[in-house]
């Protein structure tokens, strides 16, 4: 039986062995690309090289790429689905083409010298052509050369065989094909059916060939490019005969520990808070920082945490200090040395767990009271629902449990459309955005965020229009907000934005809002970053005549109740990206 660290090392050597150079994971938050926000696939951080530019390391490239994806997250808990994991992946980059690539996944694959999976328990798929490009013929012809029959081969249209890089509809792309495993006690069947789910995807071989521009034209690239990816937790279960990821060697101590501590263990419940903690706590340890917050990245990390949190309370695990430290402690010893971040920074990664489990708790609390704040004849709302879960971060399991304690029901088809409306506001597909961005209504936290909007306004009067947020983090003790800037800011504008900020505050300016739309808003001069969020109609909040900003608010109703506003830090966040953060005092 191969454990994961082994299947990750005979990758490793089995592709340099072929002529490929080691490269370094890249981070999970990539660091050039907005649109996204998180490394999603282990092609993600070479999409330039894809693109024609030169790699240092060559024209054959492998890794084990980390990488986080939220698009399935409500299939988290089954036998295969997983939020972080690890891409194992080879690259050509313009050099050979699908013979040598089908050829060395089957080699690797059921070769007794590597992974000597059994032939008979292997299918595969090809893209079956549109009427822009044609079927895969090339690699259909290839794989009956190998060996493998032509039942065992689905050719399949775009939504299947289709990989765009980083999983956008522009940019580098082409059809793939993907080799599947039949996990099933019986005999494997003679025909592959794409549709049972006993067979598993453990391995894909993307043939990028074209580039599609903003016009949906596919475009031939300079070079034709072959990324391969094999999952590697996928591929661990097969090979050592479990039924799911969460009976692999890398997950093994973590339901352990997580069945020691629970008082009425759930295995569903158990392997969503072993997959979700797992996630949140390699992107705490990110080397770029990350932090629960309401938007981007920390809007992700808050979301796991407190799915965490929620199963941890169904299922009695009730010690959390103790828990994420025994937790963090075992990713420690499963990854230090292919992942040196989680050891570096575990304290941070522990520290940002316990602080996000105490400020949820409060939430939960606040969220209880508004809940016995509904009326309690009949049916309690989709609206009423949809906000417990917005703005308390209720799933609509608790709610229909407080509910049915009273005798009544929720309206659980309108809180599925609310949802999926809400999901579709989300640009990326990584993580749908709650409307208000803020799931924390305490004083301090109002206070703050109407902050941001003077000091958003007082950077751009500072240091010019080319200023604009791309991300907020607002707790109770301070405000942190990241903006585009080139460089460090100077002592002397840093005390001009404080002086601005703070003359706004003593002049006592009146916070308004009124709801429009976008166009409308940009029209009248408000800014607003992240409008697309927000839906067709916004809210927009004017501070008297300094700044007008969309936003899902809330703000105070005056800048005289903010108090005195002090920077105590402005550093780089990431490139062209620089933080301040500050406090009211």
């Amino acid at each position: 039986m191969f454990s994961v660290q082994e299947i990750r090392q005979k990758y490793l050597d089995f592709f340099v062995a072929k002529g490929h150079k080691i490269i370094p994971s890249a981070s999970l938050i990539p660091e050039n690309d907005p649109s996204v926000l998180f490394t999603t696939a282990g092609m993600h951080p070479l999409v330039p090289f894809l693109m024609g530019e030169n790699h240092p390391s060559g024209v054959r490239l492998t890794d084990y790429q980390k990488c986080l994806r939220t698009g399935d997250i409500d299939e988290v808990g089954d036998n295969s689905h997983l939020t972080f994991f690890e891409m194992m992946g080879n690259w050509s980059l313009g050099d050979y083409w699908k013979e040598e690539s089908l050829n060395w996944s089957w080699e690797f694959l059921t070769d007794s010298k590597w992974l000597g999976l059994d032939k008979n328990k292997l299918a595969v798929t090809i893209f079956a052509g549109t009427d822009k490009v044609a079927e895969d013929n090339l690699s259909f012809e290839i794989w009956k050369k190998i060996g493998v029959s032509e039942d065992r081969i689905a050719k399949l249209g775009v939504n299947d065989n289709w990989w765009p890089a980083g999983g956008k509809s522009t940019g580098p792309q082409g059809p793939c094909s993907e080799i599947f495993y039949w996990t099933g006690e019986s005999e494997a069947p003679k025909v592959y059916d794409p549709n049972d789910n006993l067979w598993v995807e453990i391995w894909n071989n993307v043939f990028m060939e074209f580039n599609k521009d903003e016009n949906g034209n596919l475009l031939p690239l300079k070079q034709k490019n072959v990324d391969t990816g094999l999952g590697l937790e996928r591929t661990a279960f097969v090979l050592q005969g479990k039924s799911s990821v969460y009976e692999t060697d890398d997950f093994l101590p973590l339901m352990s520990l997580i069945k020691s501590q629970a008082t009425n263990y759930q295995e569903k419940s158990g392997r969503i808070i072993a997959d979700h903690l797992r996630s949140a706590s390699f992107v705490l340890a990110d080397n770029i920082s990350v932090v629960p917050s309401n938007v981007d990245q920390g809007y992700v990390v808050r979301k796991l945490i407190r799915r965490v949190i929620i199963h941890a309370k169904k299922i009695g695990l009730n010690n959390l200090k103790s828990f994420f430290t025994e937790f963090v402690n075992i990713l420690i010893e499963r990854f230090a040395e292919v992942m040196p971040e989680i050891e570096n920074n575990s304290n941070v990664v522990i520290r940002e767990l316990l602080k996000e489990s105490e400020l949820f708790a409060k939430t939960l609390k606040n969220g209880l009271k508004e809940f016995n704040r509904l009326s309690v004849d009949g049916q309690i709302s989709a609206t009423d629902a949809f906000k417990l879960y917005t703005t308390y971060g209720f799933p609509l399991e608790m709610t229909k449990e407080l509910a049915s304690e009273q005798g009544r029901t929720v309206d659980e088809g309108g809180f599925d459309q609310a949802m999926l409306e809400h999901q579709k506001l989300s640009q990326t597909g990584a993580a749908g955005k709650f409307k208000g961005g803020l799931i924390d209504h305490s004083e301090q936290v109002v206070k703050y965020h109407t902050a941001t909007h003077l000091l958003h306004q007082a950077l751009k009067i500072v240091l010019g229009d080319h200023v604009a947020q791309k991300g907020s983090n607002i707790t109770e003790e301070r405000l942190r907000f990241d903006f585009v800037h080139p460089e460090k800011m100077t002592p002397d504008q840093l005390k001009q934005v404080e002086d601005i900020v703070n003359e706004k505050i003593q002049a006592n300016l009146p916070v308004n809002c009124e709801e429009s739309t976008v166009a409308e808003a940009k029209a009248k001069g408000a800014i607003g970053l992240f409008a697309d969020k927000y839906g067709e109609k916004v809210k927009v909040y004017a501070v008297g005549d300094f700044s007008k900003e969309i936003c899902g608010g809330p703000h105070v109703q005056n800048t005289g109740e903010l108090g005195h506003f002090k920077i105590i830090k402005e550093e780089a966040s990431s490139a062209g990206i620089r933080r301040i953060k500050a406090v009211l005092e």
